[in-house]
């Protein structure tokens, strides 16, 4: 009698699934912008206190970091807040962030930066998929 080596088809937690799209979002988001250093004139532009058309100031500082604390506290919400919730704040923050993250390729947009752009729509859209389609009980 013949064996078949079957692998098991572990089932993750649909929350699991969303705190790791948003892992997977938060390191492309990342990565984007630090490779943007990387861009000639961008190091310049820096020490110019300039990024873009903004000029770097505090305020600006914190509209970043802010843009970058939304989803990073995403991977946490998503394991820790009730279903209801989680649902609500998953399909309205990873909807706010697809023209967000669209934005960022205003002015001059490399390869990089396209490539990056569309796999974290990709990774929003999902996140939104998974968020629509919560399985529901009857009560």
């Amino acid at each position: 009698m013949k064996t078949q080596n079957a692998l098991e088809d572990i089932q993750v937690s649909l929350k699991l699934k969303l705190a790791i799209l948003w892992a997977s979002f938060m390191f492309l988001y990342i990565y984007v912008d630090y490779f943007h250093l990387f861009m000639p004139g961008a190091l310049k532009d820096l020490l110019a206190s300039k990024v873009f058309v903004f000029e770097i100031t505090q305020g600006f500082l914190l509209a970043a970091l802010a843009s970058v604390t939304i989803p990073a506290l995403m991977i946490f919400l998503s394991v820790a807040l009730p279903a209801k919730a989680n649902r609500f704040i998953n399909i309205i923050v990873a909807t706010v962030y697809i023209p967000f993250t669209l934005f960022n390729l205003v002015g001059e947009a490399w390869m990089h930066m396209v490539f990056g752009a569309v796999v974290e729509v990709v990774l929003l859209f999902l996140i939104i998929q998974y968020a629509w389609k919560w399985p529901r009980i009857e009560v």
